[in-house]
């Protein structure tokens, strides 16, 4: 029952996930897929609804809409979504166009870029973030200042 087309309502124990689509969406019936917990799907996982992760996905994986990945699931690939909870381990690089929340259970190896990103403590992220709203001119003139800084700091070492 991995790939299915109508709509499913999580059952008992699915508490989470109706919060999590709530929040999001506010239409808790739109489950689209689910990958159980005894699931390893290998290859890119494309989908234009909502997706929880209960296993694990070898592959790039990609939604417009909301992606949850439960404690204890992986994602070995890429990921782009609408929005995203993640509360297991993803290593690969992450595109969420809205918001990103990442649980204290999280685990985070790869450059995140999100417009809102929300860290519980515990969670873990190696990587870069990147947050829309910057303009481009501000992060060159920023480096620029880091740079002259650290030039000054390195003659002054010299000098002294």
């Amino acid at each position: 029952m991995i790939f299915q087309k109508s709509s499913v309502k999580v059952a008992s124990g699915g508490e989470e996930m109706d919060q999590y689509l709530e929040n999001y969406s506010g239409k808790q019936d739109e489950v689209d897929t689910v990958v159980g917990p005894s699931v390893n799907v290998e290859g890119d996982f494309v989908s234009e609804g909502n997706i929880i992760v209960k296993g694990s996905v070898s592959g790039n994986v990609r939604t417009s809409k909301n992606l949850l990945v439960e404690a204890g699931a992986k994602i070995l690939a890429n990921v782009i979504a609408g929005n995203a909870e993640i509360s297991g381990e993803v290593k690969g690089n992450m595109k969420i166009k809205e918001s990103l929340q990442l649980t204290a259970t999280a685990k985070v190896l790869g450059d995140v870029e999100a417009k809102i990103l929300v860290v519980e403590a515990g969670a873990l992220l190696y990587g870069k973030v990147a947050m829309p709203g910057i303009d481009q001119s501000e992060v060159k003139a920023a480096r620029a200042a880091k740079t002259l800084v650290g030039k000054k700091n390195d003659e002054m070492s010299a000098g002294a």
